[in-house]
């Protein structure tokens, strides 16, 4: 059963006892449980047998299960993408791996117009379970063309599942659903996240698709926030509960198919609502929940919806920039302030 939390900080549990794993030691134990369950499934990728091993979550499994089923890969990721799709029509389950999701750009042919829409245009006989494992996250320095998240643009694509989790609880339970799904899977993971531990049960548990969860109760403000920016959310949930706000976080754990019943029993309650994201608002996953709670919820809502996130800009190389264009737990606090204080 998964724990609720209510802070900010995941490591804290009345049980000391309890098992507390990275999201990278969660996503390893899960991937070397599948390879030794299922011959099916392989894992192929940029530096997945490298000594840091994809920030840990690859770490020793080409040496456990060989290069036929660990592999490192070149640079031409659409036709990697490709391949991955093949294996995954013929019954192959494989996981590509990517340092980070602008990679993906290049590979948009396969990913969109192939692995998302076999199974609709063979009228579900065929399945495409293929993995696709991308990681995002600022203090990189990389600029314009490496930092980007883009998981709006599957948010779009009719055919793809698309996995954010905060947790290692989450990450690891979503990965299970992800194998066993058969359709083709975006599952993002914010690098930030990694330094975070939670409770994960050692054995194997499935988190079903669509279900979000409610991390901390509130009455006056639903705050729904996407990855890492839960964190940031339950930061300023903290804050305000000390100023007389009651805060309620929500974290969708996937976006595609995105859980609205519990977005919509929330902001039911609370008469207001606040989206935080790790990505641009134009078109962003952001702003679908908020078009969403407009059609669906416009009656219960007390003041506008905030969205907080980035700038319509390009994202900046640098600490001082990078401090100036991602948002964070003040932002959050500021935009909760405006429609509660109206």
């Amino acid at each position: 059963m998964y724990i609720e939390k209510k802070g900010l900080d995941f490591d804290e549990h009345p049980d000391k006892d309890l098992r507390k794993l990275t999201v990278p030691e969660a996503m390893r134990e899960t991937l070397d449980r599948a390879l030794d369950m299922d011959k099916r499934v392989f894992v192929m990728g940029q530096g997945v047998d490298d000594h840091s091993g994809m920030f840990g979550m690859t770490i020793g499994l080409q040496k456990k299960y060989g290069i036929k089923r660990v592999f490192d890969t070149p640079l031409s990721e659409n036709g990697l993408t490709g391949i991955g799709v093949g294996a995954a029509l013929t019954g192959m389950r494989p996981i590509y791996f990517h340092n980070r999701p602008d990679f993906l750009l290049l590979a948009m042919d396969q990913i969109v117009n192939h692995a998302a829409k076999y199974s609709y245009i063979f009228a579900g006989k065929v399945k495409v379970p293929l993995i696709i494992v991308a990681v995002i996250g600022r203090g990189w320095g990389s600029g314009a063309q490496h930092s980007q998240s883009l998981h709006g643009l599957f948010m779009h694509v009719p055919g793809l599942r698309l996995v954010m989790p905060s947790t290692a609880y989450d990450a690891k339970g979503l990965l299970v659903t992800s194998l066993a799904d058969g359709n083709p899977v975006i599952f993002i993971e914010h690098r930030w996240l990694f330094k975070h531990k939670s409770h994960v049960p050692e054995d194997l548990y499935s988190i079903p698709f669509g279900r979000g969860l409610i991390r901390r109760k509130g009455k006056d403000v639903t705050i729904v926030g996407i990855s890492y920016m839960v964190i940031e959310a339950l930061a300023a949930a903290e804050d305000l509960e000390k100023e007389g706000y009651g805060a309620e976080v929500i974290d969708p754990r996937t976006l595609r198919p995105l859980d609205e019943e519990i977005i919509l029993e929330s902001v039911k309650k609370t008469g207001r609502l606040v989206i935080a994201d790790t990505d641009w608002k134009t078109c962003g996953a952001a702003s679908e929940i908020a078009s969403m709670v407009a059609q669906k919820g416009f009656r219960y809502l007390k003041a506008p919806i905030r969205i907080v996130a980035w700038p319509d800009l390009p994202v900046p190389s640098g600490h001082i920039l990078e401090e100036a264009f991602y948002p964070g737990k003040d932002d959050i606090i500021k935009s909760v302030k405006e429609i509660v204080e109206r």
